[in-house]
């Protein structure tokens, strides 16, 4: 059996780790930076801080969990639930926490990654898997005057522990996915929230409710309606279709039934076709801005100072505080993680016009390595963790035909690459997403490299079996069934 490396312990490491343990894979190490499991669920930890799919669909098919106290769980919960499946697994004690690693390179002589660590140290391994994400690397942005600011500043994902926002005037930059959980939760006790608004998002309402002690153990069925509704909001990244006008009819309706002052509402209203940026859930932003302690500010930023934020206009807003809701590095993928291939060759550099994999997964001229939620497998709508399986089963099927046939690599042919790179960007040019500035774009060739054109039911389907002659099967003299 080969040595198995995974970088990171979030779901997909989880995943990925879990699949392989219960098909016989036991030599499996999974390096973590951090001082715990979790991935994003570990880092973000701002107040209101929650999952905008269902719990019951967004958790493992084979692990469903009877704990959710309401439908759609909090940061807390649902870092308790990974830790309660990774415990089960045999995954937890297979974690190395606080080990960063650094580099990867591939020894063609070895057949084996040479992984090398931030303290000096180096392991090799036969199999190297990413599960690092596409969300964790926040992003800040390089504001003229913020080492000036002199009160306090951070990323919603670096939320500082004990930090309490009662009586503060904070400046909340940004107001996309984050800024809808977080600002209702900040209103509640800060003097003054200002809310910088560089572009509005489409805002759909939130079914959101509190589970029943005696409903918990039953909550799962609602996980088959919640995947159908997934796929009708994949669908809704079609410019013109039906599943797109029924979106933005209910996204207007929330918006005015919520919102009364013409002006407010027309700050709010999006002017891009919904879709193009993420679909957000929420039934308590627009109340919160509405509050006399809010306020949302459309003007753009001028400078930091060491009293607030000044304007463009020249207005100063006075904060004592400011938060960045501002993203991640989302087009970074393995970002900081220097990735060598068989011929001496970068990762980073091939991904210089934008991150391509075949199946989203396997890279050519980069043996045994395997990418889980990497480029164009993140959706617009529904459960990544459906994605992941996926992912975990493939990359499973494909270590296990390594093993059986005695092949010491593989990766898959450039043409396989080529055929399934064609197919997906050919399918996302017609999507939302390429029609206006969003994350799912890289911003040097506009090629659309975050997300899936689709649905989960499509990915999956094509992920089902293995087909070896989309790889070369290094020291393998004949074809395998």
């Amino acid at each position: 059996m080969p040595r198995i490396g995974i970088i990171g312990s979030g779901f997909a490491g989880v995943a990925v780790a879990t699949e392989l343990l219960r098909h016989g894979h036991r030599d499996i190490r999974l390096w973590e930076r951090a001082a715990d499991l979790g991935g994003v669920w570990r880092d973000n930890t701002y107040p209101g801080a929650a999952c905008d799919v269902p719990s019951p669909f967004y958790s493992f098919s084979f692990a469903p969990w009877h704990g959710w106290p309401q439908r759609y769980a909090g940061q807390r919960e649902i870092l308790r639930y990974l830790h309660a499946v990774a415990e089960r697994e045999g995954v937890s004690e297979r974690v190395r926490l606080g080990v960063s690693v650094e580099s990867a390179t591939w020894d063609p002589d070895a057949a084996a990654w040479t992984v090398t660590f931030a303290d000096g140290a180096t392991e090799q391994v036969e199999v190297l898997i990413s599960a690092v994400g596409q969300l964790s690397t926040p992003v800040i942005p390089d504001l003229p005057g913020a080492a000036d600011f002199a009160g306090d500043s951070f990323h919603t994902a670096r939320w500082p522990e004990g930090f309490d926002p009662a009586g503060r005037e904070i400046a909340v930059i940004g107001s996309a996915a984050t800024a809808v959980q977080l600002v209702p939760a900040l209103a509640e006790s800060a003097a003054r929230v200002h809310v910088l608004q560089r572009t509005p998002n489409y805002i759909w309402w939130k079914p959101d409710g509190d589970y029943a002690p005696w409903y918990r153990p039953w909550s799962r069925i609602e996980r088959p309606f919640f995947r159908w509704l997934g796929e009708q909001f994949s669908r809704a990244i079609e410019e013109g279709s039906f599943a797109a006008r029924v979106s933005r009819g209910v996204t207007q309706w929330q918006l005015k039934r919520q919102v009364k002052d013409a002006a407010l509402r027309r700050a709010l209203t999006p002017d891009y076709p919904i879709g193009c940026k993420r679909i957000l859930f929420s039934n308590d932003y627009y109340p919160a801005l509405q509050r006399p302690n809010v306020d949302l500010v459309t003007e753009r930023i001028q400078r930091l100072e060491p009293e607030g934020v000044r304007l463009a206009d020249g207005r100063m807003l006075r904060a004592d505080t400011v938060v960045y809701a501002t993203g991640f590095a989302a087009q970074s993928f393995l970002h900081g993680i220097r990735i060598t291939g068989s011929v001496g060759e970068e990762l980073h550099d091939r991904w210089a016009e934008g991150a391509r994999a075949h199946r989203g997964m396997y890279v050519p001229g980069f043996p045994n390595l395997v990418l889980m939620y990497g480029p164009n497998t993140n959706l617009g709508g529904s459960s990544i963790l459906l994605m992941l399986e996926a992912q975990a089963a493939h990359a499973r099927r494909v270590i296990d035909r390594l093993t059986a046939t005695g092949a010491s690599s593989v990766e898959p042919t450039v043409e396989a690459e080529a055929r399934w790179d064609d197919d997906v960007q050919g399918a996302l040019a017609t999507t939302a997403w390429s029609s206006c500035g969003n994350w799912y774009r890289h911003p040097g060739s506009d090629r659309v490299t975050s997300n899936w054109p689709g649905g989960t039911t499509s990915y999956v389907r094509v992920m089902q079996g293995l087909d070896p002659h989309e790889f070369t099967w290094d020291r393998v003299t004949a074809v395998v069934g």
